[in-house]
């Protein structure tokens, strides 16, 4: 499957925020950001005048960035989204954050996103006591999940739970550190998504 293989911290460069890819780095004195706060390549430190397009498309680009989703599969999500009753936007950011691999980022049981897909691919994680390893698998109101025996061995997931730098937990899940299992207890509210993603862009863009 394809995926993006480049330096991860060009893409918060580029968006001009952190989108915490690379996990406790992120929150040092290492990040790139903090450093060299304008977009990579030749032409970064330059002012460019953004169109209504442009500020529209450098939202989805951050939404996507942030989930580590590919262009094809954010639009699937899109399209899934306009078919639901209610906000199109918030039916999109709902899907993303019930994604596999940002349940077990949001519950603390790895440093990023990125490190979470690895670690479901794995096969650490199990889902109602099935071994799940689809990072793109939806959870639901209800669904447990609990560290396979490779994963309770698994040293970086020891170490991220033990960490002072873990993300806040959303109020639609729960996790147990000392038995190390979590649960999804609701869907996710838009108060509950603390990136500052302005959805109604990302609407506005695939509506053309």
């Amino acid at each position: 499957m394809a995926r993006y293989t480049d330096a991860v911290c060009k893409l918060c460069r580029r968006e001009g925020v952190k989108l915490f890819l690379k996990g406790e780095r992120c929150l040092s004195e290492k990040c790139p950001l903090e450093k060299r706060p304008f977009p990579p390549g030749e032409h970064g430190r330059k002012m460019q005048r953004e169109t209504s397009y442009g500020v529209q498309l450098r939202e989805k680009q951050k939404a996507k960035r942030i989930y580590g989703v590919l262009e094809n599969q954010f639009r699937k999500y899109y399209e899934k989204a306009a078919k639901q009753k209610g906000k199109t936007g918030e039916n999109l950011l709902r899907m993303l954050e019930t994604r596999f691999d940002n349940v077990i980022f949001r519950m603390g049981f790895a440093f990023s996103r990125r490190e979470a897909r690895q670690l479901i691919t794995h096969r650490h994680f199990k889902i109602n006591d099935r071994t799940v390893n689809i990072p793109s698998y939806s959870l639901k109101p209800g669904d447990s999940i609990s560290l396979s025996e490779r994963g309770k061995k698994c040293a970086r997931i020891k170490e991220c739970i033990e960490s002072a730098n873990k993300p806040a937990l959303p109020a639609w899940l729960e996790v147990n550190y000392e038995t190390m299992t979590g649960k999804v207890i609701a869907l996710p509210q838009r108060g509950d998504i603390d990136f500052m993603i302005k959805e109604q862009l990302i609407v506005e863009l695939y509506s053309k």
